[in-house]
């Protein structure tokens, strides 16, 4: 039927474009409920291969058939079928959220190499943005693994040169790293090695960019959490989330933005 389909409306580029669209989105579904094995049980140094999906609550393993992104959890009206225990709304967030970043990818850059290198640029700042938000940590394994997919990007993507990426390796990391040795805690380990890594995919223009717009926005929610005394000065506020958006708006969007702005001027 699929085959059918496709060959059928072969010469229609809209109907074509729609069609992978969904399967994108699809896609993203499915990554997405990945990710939220990887978010939880990579702080708590499990393994996110070999042990089976399981309830938190009762431990129960749960089946095939209850795994299905976003469908099951409305089919279960949010709970476990064996213990009756809510499973968090975030779960379906987050694989909306991923296939959310898959379309904009998908939209932005095609069926490409980039589509490709993007897409695990934006699985892997989902979990690290969570994981930093709940534990204020950036995984060590999630950034090497960014800096060998980026290697690995770099050899098929031709947008920028080597020499871009080698200086975007140090573009953000080194200035962040000398924040560090100033403040004395001003800024986290973690941000600076996944701004390293990130220097590897965008090179040095994006890359600065991302950490501009990650620093503006993570400013604004910091001063509204102040503002709603949910935080005081004294409490640390994650930087990952904030990062993790600066970074993908650059990827996507930022030579464009580069290009209005020199407009500007």
């Amino acid at each position: 039927m699929v085959y059918y389909y496709m060959h059928s409306n072969e010469g229609d580029p809209y109907v074509m474009s729609i069609y992978f669209a969904v399967l994108v989105f699809i896609l993203g579904l499915l990554v997405g409920s990945f990710l939220n094995v990887c978010i939880f049980r990579i702080p708590l140094r499990q393994s996110v291969v070999t042990t089976p999906s399981h309830c938190g609550a009762c431990g129960k393993r749960i089946r095939s058939h209850d795994l299905i992104p976003v469908l099951s959890y409305l089919l279960l009206g949010g709970k476990c079928r064996f213990c009756g225990e809510k499973i968090s709304l975030r779960y379906p967030m987050v694989e909306l959220l991923n296939a959310a970043a898959y379309l904009l990818i998908y939209q932005a850059c095609g069926l490409s190499i980039q589509f490709m290198g993007f897409s695990l640029l934006a699985s892997s700042l989902i979990v690290i943005a969570f994981i930093d938000y709940d534990h204020k940590i950036i995984p060590d394994g999630v950034v090497l693994l960014l800096i060998g997919a980026g290697v690995i990007y770099s050899v098929f993507a031709r947008d920028i040169t080597w020499l871009d990426r080698l200086i975007g390796f140090f573009a953000a990391s080194l200035p962040l790293y000398l924040i560090l040795l100033l403040s004395k805690g001003g800024v986290g380990g973690g941000d600076i090695k996944l701004m390293a890594a990130v220097g590897i995919y965008l090179g040095w223009k994006l890359t600065l960019l991302s950490l501009l717009i990650g620093a503006v926005l993570g400013s604004i929610v910091a001063v509204i959490l102040l503002i709603m005394k949910r935080k005081t000065r004294k409490d640390e506020i994650p930087f990952g989330p904030a990062l993790a958006v600066g970074i993908m708006a650059a990827a996507l969007y930022g030579n464009r933005l580069l290009d209005w702005y020199l407009g500007l001027l």
